[in-house]
């Protein structure tokens, strides 16, 4: 657990019934000791999973708006951190952007993790011109990204067969400017069917955790995963601590969730501080 309150910033959807986006992201990273300040991208009834959700998409300049505010009382002076997740529309991401560059400007170390959403299962389901925007403006600012393994495919415009490939794209990732990829539902030859691994890649060395493949869960763990992610390592945790801690947490909360529609995030809420870490592998 965290041990002082950082600060950070999230950038994401946001749902009236559920646990995605920022409705999973606020209550983990607060879990961890963390204050969270949350800009809705879209605001909406429930996620488009359970049908056609009524809401709407945040304005960039309603959205940018909501950032100024911020910076008029003085609160992203106190920002130790930039999350950014599910952009409603491609220029919601300038302004995610910007927001990093101001926070920078005060505190340079700041970290900013992105979440590429864009899509899953072989399936785009962004807006148009929402990847080119991750891709062009957001991935060179980052310090971790965190895409499912599909994402990476899109970021990296190859597919991965293997996990030496998913490596090597991560690191083509690393290249444009990210400090790690931490890649989600990674699938590979060498891993049985009924098992799915999470990797972390840095410039020199790669870590992987794997754990049962789940059926019938819900929606909002890659969510939780980068929340996870962020605040074990504003604690001061290396890459594979933060690994083992947040993919324990995630797969203590979707095996309580198996058949439910949302995450029973409340419920599994102790997991996300006593889950018992899961061992990490460094790969060869």
């Amino acid at each position: 657990m965290t041990t002082s309150a950082a600060t950070v910033l999230t950038v994401s959807s946001q749902v009236v019934w559920g646990h995605v986006g920022n409705c999973a992201i606020v209550p983990a990273l607060q879990a961890l000791g963390c204050e969270a300040l949350a800009l809705p991208t879209v605001l909406l009834a429930h996620h488009p999973g359970h049908g056609a959700p009524r809401g709407r998409v945040t304005p960039p300049e309603e959205l940018a708006a909501l950032a100024d505010g911020l910076q008029s009382v003085g609160a992203l002076g106190g920002v130790d951190a930039v999350l950014s997740g599910y952009l409603g529309l491609a220029q919601s991401a300038e302004v995610v952007a910007v927001a990093v560059e101001r926070v920078r400007a005060i505190k340079p170390q700041a970290l900013y993790l992105c979440d590429p959403v864009i899509g899953d299962d072989g399936r785009v389901y962004v807006r148009e011109g929402v990847e080119e925007a991750i891709a062009t403006r957001l991935l060179p600012l980052a310090d971790i990204i965190t895409p499912n393994h599909f994402e990476l495919e899109r970021l990296s415009g190859r597919p991965l067969a293997t996990l030496d490939e998913a490596v090597a794209a991560a690191r083509a990732l690393i290249a444009r400017g990210p400090g790690a990829v931490v890649v989600s539902s990674v699938r590979h030859p060498g891993l049985p069917s009924d098992r799915v691994a999470t990797l972390a890649v840095t410039a020199d060395q790669a870590w992987t955790v794997t754990t049962a493949r789940l059926e019938r869960v819900p929606r909002g763990s890659g969510d939780l995963l980068s929340a996870l992610l962020m605040a074990h390592s504003l604690a001061g945790r290396t890459l594979p601590e933060a690994l083992g801690l947040s993919a324990a947490a995630v797969f203590d909360v979707l095996l309580a969730s198996v058949g439910q529609p949302e995450m029973v995030l409340v419920a599994q809420r102790q997991a996300l501080t006593s889950a018992r870490p899961l061992a990490v592998s460094a790969v060869d």
